[in-house]
């Protein structure tokens, strides 16, 4: 019976280096060891290899297996691991099993029985699943997702090895060969092997898809999630701030001081008021409490420089009770007349700002952007915060989530 498993697992890693290699080249990153059915029912992955329960594997059909196989692979290649943060474990391990099933089966793979599938999750990422999972919520992932477990009393996880190193347990990085249960066990992560596989396996993200679009075989789904986890990660707040800093108008001037000053030309701070319009998607897919962390955020940034703020809001028309205009001097708050949750439509802000002839030195957009947007690019800057996935076809696009 081994050896006719072993063989089943080969198939199915060849048939997607064949026909997926963006998959393919994922999956041989993980070493596979055979478990004893009590240490694993049937089959999951602690980030450094690939652990499958013998009997699971055996009532699986090659097509079946290709998907269990590629699944574990997408865990480690999307960072599940590193992601989940203050989220329960619980809840966190079934959104990103429904952010990923869908994923494969759209790639042609086929589930095997008691995969999770809920409709309306397609092409959204784990964080965005999450909030719609319930706590008392009773269904499971039908794989194990040993990377997240908590770490025995006085244990430790051991080190993570450099690529191309054999860990302590048997089996490199890339090992395609499957080794039996020989007393190793998965054990959970530590914090610096987190970080560092988390870095290793975005490497082998990048590359498994630039060889899979050489071959001319990445899906478009595929491209699209790899290009979205690809872009550079710095915090919105900061990148925010920095761009909010550059419109400032603080330079030095070196204009000739009063006869009463003396002779020498020495450089001098001037500050001008800066006008900013901020502009709030209130359509609905946005709650209050991300609202209002980001009002808050732009206040704190607001106190570095000297900023007119001009709010209002916007779903499929301007919100009748704004605009609201703060002060430099003023607290930057959430009115409480603020309404919304319409359709979505950003044309009307733009049209608004054209009627009152209002050219500001920055307007940042808080939006999912998934709405009708102005045909023509206006000639002020735009700086749109993102919570998703959605595009925008011109100005500054800043991903919130």
């Amino acid at each position: 019976m081994t050896d006719d498993i072993e063989t089943k697992l080969s198939a199915a890693k060849t048939r997607l280096i064949l026909d997926r290699p963006f998959l393919g080249a994922l999956v041989l990153r993980l070493p596979m060891k055979a478990s004893k059915p009590q240490r694993c029912k049937t089959i999951g992955t602690d980030v450094r290899a690939l652990y499958y329960n013998p009997q699971y594997i055996a009532g699986l059909s090659l097509d079946q297996t290709q998907f269990v196989l590629a699944h574990e692979a997408l865990h480690c290649a999307l960072s599940h691991f590193a992601r989940r943060q203050h989220r329960v474990k619980h809840r966190w391990d079934i959104a990103c099993d429904l952010a990923i099933n869908p994923l494969l089966i759209k790639d042609g793979l086929k589930p095997p029985p008691g995969v999770l599938l809920k409709s309306g999750f397609e092409g959204m990422m784990a964080e965005e699943i999450y909030p719609y999972i319930d706590d008392d919520m009773e269904e499971e992932t039908h794989d194990e997702h040993f990377y997240d477990q908590e770490t025995p009393s006085g244990g430790s996880a051991g080190a993570q090895p450099q690529e191309g190193e054999q860990p302590p347990s048997g089996g490199g990085a890339g090992s395609d060969e499957a080794s039996s249960d020989s007393g190793d066990s998965p054990q959970p992560l530590s914090q610096i092997e987190q970080e560092q596989l988390a870095v290793q396996w975005r490497q082998r993200l990048a590359g498994a898809a630039q060889q899979a679009m050489q071959a001319g075989k990445l899906g478009a789904a595929m491209a699209r999630l790899v290009e979205h986890l690809l872009q550079p990660q710095l915090p919105w707040r900061m990148l925010l701030a920095r761009y909010m800093s550059a419109v400032a108008r603080d330079d030095y001037s070196y204009q000739r001081p009063s006869r009463r000053e003396g002779e020498a030309l020495l450089p001098t701070l001037k500050s001008t008021q800066i006008d900013v319009i901020v502009l709030l998607d209130t359509s609905g897919s946005i709650n209050d409490a991300e609202l209002r962390e980001f009002v808050s955020e732009i206040d704190a940034i607001k106190g570095q420089m000297r900023a007119r703020l001009t709010l209002h809001a916007c779903d499929a028309r301007l919100c009748e009770n704004g605009p609201w205009v703060f002060e430099p001097w003023e607290e930057f708050r959430l009115p409480g007349d603020l309404y919304g949750r319409g359709g979505t439509r950003f044309t009307p802000a733009f049209e608004w700002l054209q009627e009152e002839a209002r050219k500001p030195d920055l307007l940042v957009y808080f939006t999912d952007a998934q709405g009708e947007f102005p045909p023509v690019e206006p000639d002020f800057p735009v700086l749109w915060l993102v919570k998703g996935r959605g595009q925008v076809p011109w100005g500054q696009r800043i991903q919130l989530n």
